[in-house]
């Protein structure tokens, strides 16, 4: 996790410099539904490379938003979760869903 001293002063920008970029939101989004396997999530973030998503993934778990799990199991087995901390961001991604919805609504102008 990082130090009180490295996250920004203004709250906005602490929780941009941890959840900000597009594969941590959209992993994020995945693992509010169920725990995800590695190659599971890499087939269903279409474009993300294989050294974007294990970045990421690290990130998330160094913050303490993602809770990586290794199953003693031949071949092993390792899933993703959120921790209760990534839990908590729920509601937030509750929100910019229905906030894109009501966009693409009000706002999608289709050609005539």
């Amino acid at each position: 996790m990082k130090t009180k001293e490295e996250l920004p002063d203004c709250p906005v920008a602490v929780t941009v410099s941890l959840i900000g970029n597009k594969w941590k939101l959209l992993i994020i989004r995945n693992l509010l539904m169920r725990p995800w396997r590695f190659n599971e999530l890499h087939r269903d973030l279409d474009g993300i490379s294989q050294k974007v998503l294990t970045d990421n993934l690290r990130q998330l778990e160094s913050d303490g938003i993602i809770i990586r799990t290794i199953y003693p199991e031949v071949p092993p087995r390792v899933e993703y979760a959120l921790s209760d901390l990534g839990n908590s961001l729920r509601p937030i991604l509750d929100v910019m869903q229905d906030w894109g919805n009501a966009y693409k609504k009000n706002n999608f102008v289709t050609e005539s």
